[in-house]
């Protein structure tokens, strides 16, 4: 066991949470320029140490930063089926004009239907290899985005330093409390801290879905929802453990009133929302307030709170393009083509750093707290990483559970979990499900 390192240090000093009891096991690091695995499991410890702040414990908080790897990369092991394909065809770096690069996120056929439209092409690989070529990276980066897409061009640490955007998130606090501070609620169990707490779930890829699923774990009745025929299939069996997940219609009345009365029932909310678009549905934050005045806030955008991009789409692999991740991944590497990050370390950082900042306003730090993937960035940039690193992501045996869990989609084993805290342990009681499996109310507590 090791005692908190200094990246770790400066997370849990960013919450407000003691490195007391603090304890990291495991050898090995995920190959990386920055010290991805410690970021990881840093995380993870920020949760630890926040659940213990609130049960007003005193037990050591563990994290295996070997197991905090994996679950960054896939937590669910199907047995005799598989998981769609994580991308897009279309979807990934283009070189550019000039030499440069950019990154086309395609996953979502709204996004992948406007890339092509700023371009001009058939939805073929070659055909937009081919138009992106006669492009500069910056021009149709705005192009795709000026169509309601999702793009990034590749830019050096330097260059993002030097944007207006780079410079407004850099001045950032990796987590932003604020607003006054509602009573703490009544507890669950020791051993299920969280059970009762209801928690509305309207987050979509990555790092909010795997916020709330470590609130599930322990004890939180999470109900997710979302739109008619919106689908995320790639990573739907692995964050969805633990939560109901219903859909509502909200251009229709009867969903609207039942969607507000969920609101108002709701202990705590976490949305991944871009800046005023919950406004654009007609929920606001007075409305929010007026309909659950005792409501608490966890948010989560892309890019930034403040500066001239709080507003854009984002996803993980596209704030590593923008914040100079790929480009110094690229020059670590020796690669000549954008090198990201392992694993989708930023949305899984930041989802953990979600559950912890949740668990500071049950514990009446603030009424909100804000996030944001690019200011993870900025965490995980100060902190490089000397040895080459060389652990895998495909888990071995031991790495699983025991028990089998009976999904919808067939027989499945889950990693064990990365964190422990004697006698709270994190489980779920419900397997992962599909989007619209459930009614839209809330889960029995676990």
């Amino acid at each position: 066991m090791t005692a908190p390192d200094g990246l770790t240090g400066r997370v849990l000093e960013a919450l407000g949470l003691s490195p007391s009891g603090i304890e990291v096991a495991g050898d090995g690091a995920l190959p990386s320029a920055f010290r991805t695995t410690d970021l990881l499991a840093a995380s993870q410890a920020a949760l630890g140490a926040a659940l213990r702040d609130l049960v007003g414990g005193t037990a050591p908080v563990r994290v295996d930063q070997r197991l905090a790897s994996l679950w960054a990369a896939r937590s669910i092991q199907p047995e005799g089926w598989a998981l769609p394909p994580v991308w897009d065809p279309l979807a990934g770096d283009y070189a550019t004009r000039g030499g440069g690069w950019i990154r086309l996120h395609t996953n979502a056929p709204h996004h992948r239907d406007a890339a092509l439209r700023a371009l001009g092409v058939a939805a073929e690989r070659n055909a937009v290899a081919g138009a992106v070529a006669d492009w500069d990276a910056d021009a149709l980066e705005t192009a795709v985005v000026a169509e309601g897409g999702a793009a990034a061009a590749m830019r050096s640490a330097a260059e993002w330093a030097a944007h207006p955007q780079g410079a407004a998130v850099t001045a950032e606090p990796l987590v932003a409390f604020e607003g006054a501070a509602h009573p703490p609620p009544t507890l669950g169990p020791e051993a299920r801290p969280l059970a009762g707490l209801k928690v509305l779930d309207l987050t979509r890829v990555l790092a909010g879905p795997v916020g709330t699923r470590a609130l599930a774990g322990y004890g939180a009745r999470v109900l997710r929802i979302d739109p008619p025929g919106f689908d995320e299939a790639n990573v739907v069996p692995d964050v969805t453990l633990g939560k109901a997940c219903a859909r509502l219609d909200l251009a229709t009345t009867e969903d609207r009133a039942l969607f507000e009365r969920r609101l108002a029932e709701a202990d705590l909310l976490v949305h991944g929302y871009r800046p005023g678009a919950l406004d654009g549905l007609g929920y606001g934050a007075e409305t929010r307030a007026a309909l659950n005045p005792a409501l608490r806030e966890v948010t989560l955008c892309a890019y930034g709170w403040t500066g001239p991009w709080t507003g854009r789409r984002g996803f993980d692999s596209l704030v590593q393009m923008s914040s100079g991740i790929a480009e110094a991944g690229m020059g670590w590497a020796g690669a000549d083509r954008p090198t990201p990050l392992p694993v989708q370390a930023l949305d899984h950082a930041t989802g953990y750093l979600i559950a912890a900042a949740a668990l500071k306003l049950l514990n009446g730090r603030a009424r909100v707290a804000r996030l944001s993937l690019a200011r993870t960035a900025e965490q995980l940039k100060a902190h490089r990483q000397d040895d080459p690193g060389t652990l895998g992501t495909a888990p071995e045996p031991g790495d699983l559970a025991s028990a089998q869990e009976y999904t919808a989609w067939g027989p499945a084993r889950r990693l064990r979990p990365a964190l422990e805290m004697d006698g709270i342990p994190m489980r779920w009681s419900r397997p992962a499900e599909p989007l619209g499996a459930s009614a839209p109310d809330w889960p029995n507590a676990a």
